[in-house]
């Protein structure tokens, strides 16, 4: 087995553990920034012991790396809120066709850094993850601002993936982990305390116990592991094969749910039709990808 060929297994691997996420979410009785801001504060922890466990330096090769970690925590703070908002306003499926437009922003916006031309196959290819999405989940038009922080969280995300895929060629994935949790967790916090304060006047209460055993396995597992091996990943994958691979996400959080919940979750011949548009998108990338791209970089999928 190759090494391109490990990397993808373990791609899936990840997306299955985010699958779950959306799980975990349901658990947790506590708004959106307060999720943020605790399942980033306990990565951030979690990660000073894995650091220093493993002996690493917490220094990045140099200020302008430190800069694109911060910035790329501050985006994935304002992702990650509005990503929850827009499922607490709409409905799970429609927060997550939004996501499914990932991939679509990041063959727009990964051209810009790399300086190379849009491929035009990308593009076609992100298309048809969407109308996968669109059709296992029926959207409804009524969600309309539900669907709209959805698709600005997934331009988020695209940015930093992008910015991530850069800054992992001369840093340790756990170091760069460490500085985009521990801003964005510091973003989270500044929100936070400004709902609490000016906009609903409650009083700031920690989680209770039951929320703490979700919020560290959401930490510890879904975001500390699946967040700093998915940057290692792109030492060696795209930032647009990792985009849209993990359009499969909301199909493994519904295989997920089936098995968790059992037959309250029912599938539609529409789920089987749009995951296997899903699953076409994102096994033909890598053919397409060989074929038309005349000079691969360092963080395309094949090197």
């Amino acid at each position: 087995m190759t090494q391109n060929t490990k990397d993808i297994i373990f791609l899936h691997f990840i997306i299955l553990i985010w699958g779950f996420t959306a799980i975990i979410g349901l658990f947790i009785d506590l708004m959106p920034v307060e999720i943020v801001f605790y399942r980033t504060g306990l990565a951030a922890l979690l990660l000073v012991l894995v650091i220093y466990s493993s002996r690493l330096s917490f220094g990045l090769d140099s200020r302008v790396s430190l800069l694109k970690a911060i910035i790329v925590g501050l985006l994935m703070s304002v992702h990650w809120v509005l990503f929850f908002l827009s499922a607490k306003i709409s409905t799970a499926s429609v927060c997550l066709v939004g996501m499914a437009t990932t991939s679509f922003w990041t063959s727009i916006i990964e051209p810009m850094f790399f300086d190379k031309k849009i491929q035009g196959f990308e593009i076609f290819l992100s298309l048809i993850a969407v109308l996968g999405i669109l059709i296992v989940f029926n959207m409804e038009i009524d969600y309309f601002k539900g669907l709209l922080f959805a698709m600005i969280a997934a331009i988020l995300a695209a940015l930093f993936s992008i910015i991530n895929a850069d800054l992992t060629k001369k840093n340790n994935h756990f170091v760069i982990t460490f500085y985009e949790m521990i801003t964005a967790s510091a973003l989270a916090g500044i929100m936070m305390l400004f709902y609490f304060y000016f906009i609903s006047y409650k009083s700031f209460a920690l989680p209770g116990t039951k929320n703490w055993f979700w919020l560290f396995i959401l930490s510890s597992i879904c975001t500390v592991f699946a967040m700093s091996y998915s940057i290692k990943l792109m030492k060696r994958l795209s930032a647009f094969f990792v985009n849209l691979t993990v359009n499969l996400e909301p199909i493994y959080g519904i295989i997920l749910a089936l098995l968790i919940f059992g037959e309250q979750e029912q599938m539609s011949v529409g789920f089987y039709i749009g995951t296997g548009l899903i699953l076409l998108s994102v096994l033909i990338y890598p053919l397409l990808n060989k074929k038309y791209k005349r000079k691969p970089l360092e963080t395309d999928i094949f090197r």
